[in-house]
């Protein structure tokens, strides 16, 4: 890659990870809009290493508590709220491993197109503004159970369509439930972090498994620019969130989803 393509990539990729607009989206288009080259495996992990740097760093305090709680909870010690959040991420994310290990293969071969994402751009656009709208915001943290739990999960199986968005499908299917937009998006981006890691994991191994020659600068650069943007995007996004809610990002994916279908049908 040009190296204009390495920044832009890897600042989309860290821009995105986390708001409700769809990562996987944004690093699809370019290559089918503008004609790139495929940004390559080893990119991929290092954009996936960098948002993971990000997320990590910023929730660090919390995932301290949590694993300490969850690890005490393992040897039989009370239950805390911490050690219950910590078993509810877990939950949460047996749908979506489970998904993507029976359809990976066939979204990757059928729906990794510039119409399925203008469709999934809108519709679940559509569906966040009006989970921020018409739900209620009376729960926190203490209201998740079994149920709450797994309608997340299942939710964000549906991320694995590209164009949905794991952080916004997510914070929808909590809107939807009650959630106030501060758990939610707390929620979203704790559940996010074994997902990273899986799949920054699962590349990495095929990364290592493949004869591939990698450019160890445009990892670094990729890594680092992917780490800033994610940290300063998180930062920003709860910032405001609040006072914004979802309806900019509504906005946005309206404007984006048209204008990739008057491309697909023009």
């Amino acid at each position: 890659m040009l190296w204009y393509q390495i920044v832009f990539l890897a600042l989309i990729q860290g821009l995105t990870e986390f708001l409700p607009i769809s990562s996987s989206a944004h690093l699809i288009l370019p290559a089918q809009l503008l004609n790139w080259q495929d940004q390559g495996l080893a990119f991929d992990v290092a954009v996936h290493v960098g948002t993971l740097i990000a997320i990590i760093t910023y929730f660090r305090k919390d995932i301290v508590q949590i694993v300490v709680a969850w690890c005490l909870s393992l040897k039989g010690q009370q239950s805390t709220s911490d050690s219950r959040l910590a078993w509810w991420i877990c939950l949460a994310t047996l749908p979506a491993c489970l998904a993507g290990l029976l359809f990976d293969d066939f979204i990757s071969t059928h729906l990794r197109s510039v119409e399925v994402i203008a469709y999934t751009t809108i519709g679940f656009g559509v569906l966040l503004w009006l989970s921020d709208r018409y739900g209620a915001s009376n729960k926190t943290e203490q209201d998740f159970g079994i149920k709450s739990v797994l309608y997340i999960g299942f939710a964000q199986a549906l991320a694995l369509i590209p164009g949905t968005s794991r952080s916004g499908i997510t914070m929808t299917a909590a809107r939807f439930l009650g959630f106030g937009r501060e758990t939610a998006a707390r929620f979203s981006f704790l559940l996010s972090i074994p997902l990273i890691l899986a799949a920054g994991g699962l590349k990495f191994i095929e990364l290592m498994s493949s004869n591939t020659v990698v450019d160890w600068v445009s990892i670094l650069v990729g890594v680092v620019l992917s780490a800033i943007s994610a940290y300063l995007c998180i930062y920003l996004f709860l910032k405001w969130l609040n006072t914004i809610g979802f309806f900019p990002f509504f906005i946005y994916r309206l404007i984006l989803g048209c204008a990739l279908l008057r491309i697909v049908y023009v």
